[in-house]
């Protein structure tokens, strides 16, 4: 499914002018039909998984106890 610049905007949560940006440097692929740039949704799908699962794993660490250092010694 292809999409404009705005709904690719909505779609990720990001300003339209941050998405012309990316465009101009090419790091969004996308085809011009004559009036207007259309992006291939699909191009996201596994950008958003990785960063889902990275969102986890940082959550997961920072949750994590921190376990206590048994070799502590007071020292006077």
């Amino acid at each position: 499914m292809y999409l404009t610049i705005k709904e690719t905007a909505e779609y990720l949560s990001l300003p339209e002018s941050y998405i012309e940006k990316l465009i101009q440097q090419k790091k969004i692929r996308v085809v011009h039909d004559g009036e207007q740039f259309l992006i291939n949704r699909e191009q996201f799908n596994s950008h958003l998984e990785q960063m889902e699962k990275m969102k986890k794993l940082i959550e997961e660490y920072l949750n994590e106890p921190i376990p206590e250092d048994l070799d502590v010694k007071d020292e006077d």
